[in-house]
């Protein structure tokens, strides 16, 4: 599992079935910005749980489900250190 920042939603054409109707959200995991299937209907800003591999899949509602990864909780109050602080 990972911590991540939803930045904004993703609005793609399904050219396979298997996606439906999922919710894909741009999150953001350090540096590097990453495609999330979102699975619990989170909004920009929100600092989300990510799982990956299999689990993503599975998370997103299907083992044969195309994900890498999946938004699995909104986390409520959680600071993120900042440079330069102490934790």
């Amino acid at each position: 599992m990972k911590i991540c920042q939803v930045e904004r939603p993703l609005v793609a054409t399904n050219r396979i079935a298997e996606m439906e109707h999922k919710h894909l959200q741009v999150v953001r995991d350090g540096t590097s910005s990453q495609v999330a299937v979102d699975a619990v209907g989170a909004k920009p800003g929100d600092w989300v749980i990510c799982v990956g591999s299999s689990a993503a899949r599975e998370a997103a509602g299907s083992k044969g489900y195309p994900s890498d990864l999946t938004i699995v909780g909104i986390i409520d109050h959680w600071p993120p250190t900042e440079e330069g602080t102490a934790s």
